[in-house]
């Protein structure tokens, strides 16, 4: 049973030469609007820093409105998965694990005003909550505004076809490490963010609904981040506006939205099957026999780490086309009545 005292707020960021971003992040964290009796704290990773960081985080320990608590890494290549996992365990030390709620963001980013609450709302109906990340600057690009425009739909679709009750109202596709929080117990079961040079974020997300646990994308949550061009991690977001800068949509191809449909509708018969214990409804599908079902059904806590673990890729594999009939593709799925049955 949980405590009825609001359990303590970890926001944990690993930073990188970012001393002129700090100053608007601690004013953006500053005024964030914590619920009544939630102690926060701010943990802060110096990931190898170089330049006058602690210029601002001294200003900051001497008027901000929170505790923070700072840790100085050695400088070495960058890996973003070993610092955001470093920034998270400062926050475990300072918080304890159980209901502790940890959230991160990056240097680079401002959370909205209502960023906590929402996100502490949420993990009421959730185990790990991903929130919405918003471009933000001089540096816009139309064509970035279509790739995510084309994720957010197909994201939106997949949960008409396979909706579960833990899901926000509204949903967007990220799966980004600038805005998520998870419970305390949850990071220590889940082992934490690998030491991957990117894609640490979407690892842990992908990790967690194999092992169960309900992930919600939840559009409410609004973290600004930067537009820049130039990172800190090589293939991260920066280098991907380059790339985009420089060649356009035409380089770019992304799976097609057909043969992701045809995972979300698998998805969804696999929750049934696991709820019903009958798998040879779909084992013809999926090409595996229905004992071989019920014993990997047998492995899983529950419906969601079933249906993640089970579906493979579609039979002739995952095809990869351009992005342009892509888009055109889902907008014709989108509109049919059918693409959701």
């Amino acid at each position: 049973m949980r405590s009825l005292t609001a359990p303590p707020v970890a926001i944990c960021i690993p930073a990188r030469d970012e001393a002129e971003r700090l100053p608007g992040l601690f004013a953006a964290i500053d005024r964030l609007t914590v619920p009544a009796g939630v102690a926060v704290t701010l943990c802060l990773l110096l990931d190898g820093c170089s330049d006058a960081s602690m210029v601002p985080i001294a200003a900051y320990h001497a008027g901000g409105r929170h505790r923070l608590i700072v840790e100085v890494a050695d400088r070495i290549a960058p890996n973003a998965g070993r610092a955001r996992d470093r920034a998270m365990r400062i926050g475990l030390a300072s918080v304890g694990q159980g209901d502790a709620i940890l959230l991160t963001t990056d240097a680079d980013s401002l959370p909205a005003p209502d960023w906590l609450a929402v996100m502490v709302a949420a993990l009421d109906h959730a185990d790990l909550v991903v929130g919405d990340v918003v471009r933000s600057g001089r540096g816009g690009n139309p064509d970035q505004d279509r790739i995510e425009h084309h994720y957010a739909s197909l994201y939106a679709l997949r949960r008409r076809i396979d909706p579960v009750a833990w899901e926000a109202p509204v949903v967007h596709h990220h799966a980004s490490g600038a805005n998520m929080g998870l419970r305390a117990a949850t990071y220590v079961a889940l082992g934490g963010f690998l030491p991957l040079a990117r894609g640490e974020d979407a690892r842990l997300v992908d990790d967690a609904a194999r092992a169960g646990f309900r992930v919600r994308r939840d559009a409410a949550s609004i973290v600004h981040t930067s537009d820049r061009r130039v990172g800190r991690v090589q293939g991260g977001l920066a280098t991907g506006l380059c790339a985009l800068d420089r060649d356009g949509l035409g380089a770019v191809s992304v799976a097609h939205p057909a043969d992701q449909l045809w995972q979300y509708r698998l998805h969804a018969v696999a929750r049934r099957a696991y709820g019903s214990g009958d798998y040879r409804g779909m084992s013809g599908t999926i090409g595996l026999d229905a004992d071989h079902l019920l014993g990997v059904a047998r492995d899983c806590p529950n419906a969601e780490a079933f249906a993640m673990r089970v579906v493979p890729v579609p039979p002739g594999g995952m095809r990869h086309i351009p992005f342009v009939a892509a888009e055109a593709a889902l907008a014709l799925l989108t509109a049919s009545p059918a693409a959701a049955a």
